[in-house]
């Protein structure tokens, strides 16, 4: 199991940086917010951060959501691109496994889910969507939520395509 700031540093750069991109581009309010996180934990005023070139501030911002004080914030940044970026996505594999939710937010998750049917909702995934985004999702879903089913931590460790950094 990784936790948000393991799977931030085990993503590709690039990843890293487009969720960071995409959280200043539509979700202003959450990228504040992991902007003034950033700036506390180096001890700075976020208008400090905020002067710097875009693209320097989200190095720092990649660079600090991969250290583990700042494990709360990397699981609001992800929780944030997945649900707002990635809707699509959390509904296909929900859908596809037959789970109640709304626009992708599940309100309780079943305790085990049958091998066929995960399987099968993992390879539409892989099939519709980048790999690497599929990682990282069933990798917050399985890590980062109450699911923790054996069968996707198997597949999540398992097979080449959900590997993250790819």
């Amino acid at each position: 199991m990784l936790a948000a700031h393991e799977i931030f540093g085990f993503m590709s750069p690039a990843l890293a940086k487009e969720i960071v991109e995409q959280l200043h581009n539509a979700d202003k309010e959450s990228y504040r917010a992991v902007l003034a996180a950033v700036a506390q934990a180096h001890r700075v005023r976020p208008v400090f951060l905020e002067r710097k070139p875009r693209a320097e501030q989200h190095k720092t911002i990649v660079e600090a959501l991969c250290k583990p004080r700042l494990e709360s914030t990397a699981v609001a940044a992800l929780q944030s691109w997945l649900l707002k970026q990635q809707t699509q996505m959390l509904i296909d594999f929900l859908d596809a496994l037959g789970i109640k939710h709304e626009n992708g937010v599940v309100d309780e998750l079943p305790k085990e889910m049958p091998d066929d049917k995960l399987k099968a909702a993992v390879e539409g995934l892989l099939a519709k969507y980048p790999h690497e985004k599929v990682a990282v999702y069933l990798r917050a879903f399985n890590d980062l939520s109450q699911a923790n089913w054996p069968n996707l931590a198997n597949m999540l460790e398992t097979d080449a395509r959900l590997q993250l950094g790819g």
